[in-house]
């Protein structure tokens, strides 16, 4: 069961702040479709241009918004103040089955960093405190090894492989009951 909830930004971790995109954001996320290997594993919705794929892809997380369906949001560097990537919530419909996906998408030269795995913690935290489902998934391309590692790091596990928009993925995923015994454990 998945629960309506107020979407929120400007979630904070140790180095990062969230906001909620903008069109404004398309310009800097097209230098990230613009390399080839940060927009491998992600849907191109059939646009071969950068700048044009990155003004869909913010309209997307703005229709999400709109629509009471989370969205990605974009990652700032609470020190420096730069656009470091997007994380966030998003409901999904995988194998006919609507769904609540953690996903994060960071710039090449902030990978390795531990970004990822830090945001998409963050929003895990806002899943997990505000009760919106029982479960909570990642989905990941087959040959996307760096975001298989970001869901093994943050509790979740490979549960199937199907088809979603024409890629062939992994879907990981943690219940809540499993998330709120990780914490109970770190707290202990």
């Amino acid at each position: 069961m998945i629960h309506k909830y107020i979407y929120q930004d400007q979630l904070q971790t140790p180095r990062l702040q969230t906001r909620f995109l903008t069109r404004d954001d398309a310009t800097a996320w097209a230098g990230f479709f613009a390399d080839k290997e940060c927009g491998a594993f992600i849907p191109d919705f059939g646009f071969t241009d950068p700048h044009e794929r990155a003004k869909h892809w913010m309209e997307r997380q703005l229709t999400r918004y709109a629509e009471n369906r989370y969205g990605l949001q974009a990652l700032i560097n609470r020190e420096t103040g730069e656009f470091i990537g997007q994380c966030g919530l998003m409901l999904q419909d995988v194998d006919g089955i609507p769904e609540i996906e953690v996903g994060y998408h960071i710039f090449r030269k902030y990978w390795g960093q531990g970004y990822a795995p830090e945001a998409s913690a963050a929003f895990t935290g806002f899943w997990l405190d505000n009760h919106l489902s029982d479960s909570l998934i990642s989905i990941i391309d087959v040959n996307n090894v760096n975001s298989q590692r970001v869901a093994d790091k943050n509790g979740l596990t490979r549960t199937i492989q199907t088809k979603w928009m024409d890629l062939d993925i992994f879907v990981y995923r943690i219940s809540r009951e499993t998330m709120l015994q990780n914490r109970d454990n770190a707290r202990s």
